[in-house]
């Protein structure tokens, strides 16, 4: 398994825009499929984006297509999340996630996860 870190969370107002870091351990990196979930207060995890190994194809939640971009960069062993025109319904803990195939991230079925970051999006 791969050990996940994530950094860039924070406080921001509505319309603003945040950048989430995952920072990985492992020789492996590049042959993993990444993604991103998250959990607000009371609900479950929901998945919000993944990138294959490669980063080829990238793949997003309904609810943040157009607005959350994410990106992988195998070099450094890092994947992010570029979130503009934040909504204060994005408010939740974001958590990074890696498995071998960007199928099974993108069903939740993870192997590993970050410990997750703080995100929230004043109205």
């Amino acid at each position: 398994q791969v050990q996940l870190v994530e950094s860039g969370g924070g406080l921001v107002q509505a319309g603003g825009s945040l950048r989430l870091s995952c920072a990985a351990s492992g020789r492996t990196f590049s042959s993993y499929a990444m993604g991103w979930f998250r959990q607000a207060p009371g609900k479950e995890r929901e998945f919000v984006a993944a990138i294959s190994w490669s980063g080829g194809s990238t793949y997003y939640a309904d609810s943040v297509k157009g607005r959350f971009t994410i990106s992988r960069d195998n070099a450094k062993n890092t994947v992010s999340l570029q979130m503009n025109s934040l909504k204060p319904e994005d408010t939740a803990v974001y958590y990074c996630a890696a498995d071998n195939l960007a199928s099974t991230v993108v069903a939740g079925r993870v192997g590993s996860w970050g410990q997750g970051t703080q995100v929230t999006v004043s109205s």
